[in-house]
Formats: C-alpha cells, sequence, structure tokens
C-alpha cells in the first residue's frame, strides 16, 4: 500500500516513522520511569521513618521531616530522567535548579535559620512538651515543638511563640528536667531572738513536712547580718513537682510557728529628726 505512494510522501514517511517509533518509545518509558519513581519514593519515605524510628530519642515530627526530604529527592531524580528520555539537557537544568535553590535559600534564610534550629532542638532535645523553661528571652510551659517555633505557655495561660532560632541561639535553662530540686528559702529573725531556737522550730517544720527529702540532707544556717535581722538560710530538696506548693506552706508555717515562740521577724525602721529651726 505504501508503495503506491508518491515517492515524495513515502520518503517523508520513511524519515517520520523511526523517529515516531522511538517517541514512542520515549514516552512509554517516560511513564514507566515517572510511575516507578513515585512509587519508589514513597517507599523511600516509609524506610526513612521506619529507620529513624528505631531511635528510642527520634521525634515522630522529625521522623516526617526526614522522610519527606528522602522522598522528594527521589522524585527530583526520577522527573530528570524523565526529561532526559526528551532529550532535555540535564546539566543546564540542574544548573538551573541549583541556582534557583541558592535564591530562594538566600531569600528564607530566616525561616531555613528556624527550620535548622528545629531539627537541632527535635534531635537534642533539651526540653519535651509540659516542661516549664526560659527560652528565647522568655518563660513558660512548653506546649507544642515545631520545626519553626516554639509554642509557651505562662504561668497565666498567655501563648508565646517563639522562632526556634532564638531558642536554640541563646541559653536554654529547664526548670523540669530533673526530678528534684532545691528549694532555697530565707528567713530574718530580731538580733534578740534565740538563734539556736528559731534553727529548731524550722528544723521541726521540715521534718513534719513529708515533701522534704531525706537525702539530700536539708541545710540551715546563719547566711547574713543584716541592719535589722538575723537571717536564717533554709535549703531543702524536693520532687520537683513540689517545689512551689512546699514553699508556699514551709513559708506559712514558719511564720506561724515563729509567733507561737516569740519569735519576731523584724522590719526595718527609720527614725527621722527635724533639725529645722523653729
Amino acid at each position: 500500500m505504501l508503495d503506491q505512494l508518491p515517492p515524495a510522501i513515502r520518503e517523508q514517511l520513511d524519515v517520520l516513522l523511526p523517529q515516531l517509533l522511538e517517541g514512542g518509545v520515549n514516552l512509554l518509558t517516560a511513564v514507566v520511569i515517572l510511575i516507578a519513581g513515585f512509587w519508589f519514593a514513597g517507599r523511600v519515605r516509609v524506610w526513612t521513618m521506619r529507620a529513624l524510628g528505631r531511635w528510642p530519642n527520634m521525634d515522630e515530627m522529625l521522623q516526617n521531616f526526614f522522610g519527606t526530604i528522602a522522598r522528594y529527592l527521589v522524585l527530583t531524580f526520577t522527573i530528570v530522567a524523565v526529561l532526559a528520555k526528551f532529550g532535555v539537557q540535564t546539566a543546564s537544568l540542574i544548573a538551573v535548579l541549583g541556582a534557583a535553590g541558592l535564591a530562594v535559600g538566600l531569600a528564607l534564610q530566616g525561616t531555613l535559620s528556624n527550620v535548622a534550629a528545629g531539627v537541632m532542638l527535635l534531635i537534642f532535645r533539651p526540653f519535651r512538651s509540659g516542661h516549664y523553661v526560659e527560652a528565647g528571652g522568655v518563660a513558660g510551659t512548653v506546649k507544642q515543638l515545631s520545626l519553626f517555633t516554639t509554642e509557651l505557655a505562662t504561668p497565666d495561660n498567655v501563648q508565646i511563640i517563639v522562632p526556634n532560632s532564638d531558642v536554640w541561639g541563646q541559653p536554654i535553662t529547664n526548670y523540669s528536667y530533673h526530678p528534684q530540686r532545691r528549694l532555697d528559702m530565707t528567713f530574718g529573725i530580731s538580733y534578740g531572738d534565740d538563734i539556736g531556737k528559731a534553727m529548731e522550730v524550722i528544723r521541726h517544720e521540715l521534718e513534719a513536712d513529708e515533701r522534704c527529702l531525706k537525702e539530700p540532707e536539708p541545710f540551715i544556717g546563719v547566711l547574713n547580718l543584716g541592719e535589722s535581722s538575723v537571717d536564717i538560710v533554709v535549703r531543702v530538696w524536693v520532687n520537683n513537682l513540689d517545689y512551689w506548693p512546699a514553699k508556699f506552706d514551709l513559708t506559712r508555717r514558719v511564720k506561724e510557728r515563729f509567733d507561737e515562740n516569740g519569735i519576731t521577724i523584724p522590719f526595718p525602721v527609720r527614725t527621722v529628726y527635724n533639725t529645722a529651726a523653729d
């Protein structure tokens, strides 16, 4: 049937048919590569998350982050391979993508620094949800840690959102990290009061409070001879959750026992003389 066509048309068909055949094969190959690439990218994401999940301290959010990064890397190579099947110069394409990535990185360097800081916080975990910390110049209970920000809540339940770069770039004070804390209190008594009796009253209150730990042993001593008082320092260890309740209760009960035992807590007195002439 082709023999009946004019010679000029047959020559054009002889040129076009191999090109169409090659194009069809390339298209089919590109589709297969694309489907296989998407499937493999999903599997790489799952494998990455499973591998990271074997680490005891690896956060679930960090697993998802690295799994997503691995997936997009596979997809990038897949798209480059597909474009190569259609004759696109992948070397120049990679150069363009690199330049574009550099430009985007410079434009979003603040955001990327928050992501990097978020990854470091998720890896090293200097604090966890529910810990009371001072970080990024503010203090509060940690509610949530994401790749970009850290959410805190103040004691009066005010929300604070802190960029991760500020948290990671400054000292972090974690008041909830250790299970026990030392409670320091200072009580002032008058110079005329019996120091030994005052210290015995304080010791009795510490022994009567079950929240005060026996080990390490509580310490009671004279800290300072002030202008109007003898300052007695008390250092006792308590469980972290008992810190503030124990402080409030001990302060009140020591004051009440001082009153019962005739021990006074002085306050500064100033005498003003009028030297003006009448």
